[in-house]
């Protein structure tokens, strides 16, 4: 029998020049390939401003990158679509789809596709129905959290999401809260199933907390605390920030990068917290366990997510989480021996930081909270929802 055939895009997938840059999807996809049981071709469009835009140093880099590659088992191409930076994302969608379709039509000629997929819900959903259309293919679209509360909000986007999410033939989204946001946009619930995120547990396990500290140059015997994620105003480290005025000695590790970090510089220096905010910028992700396993306590404050990697992973690490009180923490956080919701508010997120630290759950007892997680898992189940929607099941 002929192997499922797949093409799915994904504007966010990593590179030689952003390896971190959607690196959950690149885990999927090998998890995926590794099968054997899909022949799979990952089109990762890369958005690439006109002239004289296009000579900033970062588009010139991007430019550079081989057009077609293997990573991980992988066969990955990078088509260019016109990207105008910050006014030009409701354009996005569209400039994405007559990049991918010349090339989407020239492989499926060679060798016919089953089923077009789309791991985020914009650009690459509207782009990835387009696609669909035009070679007469069923559809899927995974939602993630961003791509949802984000472009799904935004008016200038709004629109084109839901009129994808109602053309897909089906849907995916990371949380069960995810999949109630959809619906309240109107996009069909019969159609959307739950896919969790996947996790390498030989990676993402409890190491010993002094050795990861002195890898770190952390003192043994001091609080830390860690959040990983983009320094963007979503993720609210802001808050994580606030709060170790009311814990004293406590110290904050940043694992992340983003438009927030000068603000938030200027906020510790501000609060006098200056020495005990360290910004570890982007860490590479398999350096990520060391920061995790440092930590007392993870504190990601965020005002959205479907269900965030950065919390599994850190259960993983035996590490508990404070975070808000968003859908995706409800169905995760299920035993108070996991971790803390509370508000964005830096005295709440300190109180529950307190209570962890003298509850003191045995990492074996937090990374229970994600048994059930893995890559192999996380593809198996992408690909029965792809012979479904191929009628091949």
């Amino acid at each position: 029998m002929r192997r499922l055939r797949v093409l799915s895009l994904s504007t966010l997938y990593p590179n030689d020049l952003t390896p971190n840059f959607g690196v959950f999807v690149e885990r999927q996809m090998q998890a995926v390939a590794k099968r054997g049981d899909v022949d799979l071709v990952m089109v990762n469009p890369l958005g690439i401003p006109p002239f004289p835009l296009s000579l900033h140093p970062r588009y010139q880099a991007l430019a550079r990158l081989s057009g077609s590659e293997e990573r991980g088992g992988v066969k990955v191409l990078r088509p260019h679509f016109r990207l105008i930076p910050s006014i030009g994302a409701h354009r996005n969608a569209r400039a994405e789809a007559r990049a991918v379709l010349p090339l989407a039509k020239r492989l499926h000629t060679h060798e016919p596709f089953d089923v077009i997929d789309a791991q985020f819900f914009y650009p690459d959903g509207p782009a990835a129905v387009a696609t669909g259309k035009a070679l007469g293919r069923p559809v899927s679209i995974k939602a993630r959290g961003a791509d949802i509360h984000h472009w799904g909000s935004a008016p200038a986007t709004r629109k084109q999401v839901l009129e994808a999410g109602r053309a897909a033939d089906g849907l995916l989204a990371v949380s069960l809260g995810l999949i109630e946001d959809m619906a309240a946009l109107g996009m069909p619930r019969e159609r959307i199933s739950v896919h969790r995120t996947g996790l390498n547990a030989d990676l993402f396990r409890p190491y010993d907390r002094r050795l990861c500290r002195d890898q770190l140059g952390l003192p043994r015997d001091a609080v830390v605390l860690a959040t990983v994620g983009a320094l963007i105003a979503r993720k609210g480290q802001r808050f994580a920030i606030e709060a170790l005025a009311d814990l004293p000695g406590a110290i904050l590790l940043l694992a992340g990068a983003g438009e927030d970090e000068n603000a938030l510089r200027s906020q510790a220096e501000r609060l006098g917290l200056s020495d005990r905010v360290r910004f570890l910028g982007a860490v590479p992700h398999a350096e990520l366990p060391a920061v995790l396993n440092a930590a007392n306590v993870f504190v990601l404050p965020t005002a959205s997510e479907g269900l965030a990697n950065a919390w599994v992973e850190a259960l993983a690490c035996g590490t508990p989480v404070v975070t808000t009180p968003i859908a995706g923490a409800q169905e995760l956080l299920t035993d108070p021996a996991w971790g803390r919701m509370v508000p964005r508010d830096a005295k709440a997120i300190a109180l529950a930081v307190r209570e962890m630290l003298f509850a003191r759950p045995s990492p074996e007892s937090v990374s229970a909270a994600i048994s059930a997680f893995s890559w192999d898992a996380n593809a198996a189940a992408l690909v029965a929802h792809w012979q479904r929607l191929a009628r091949r099941d």
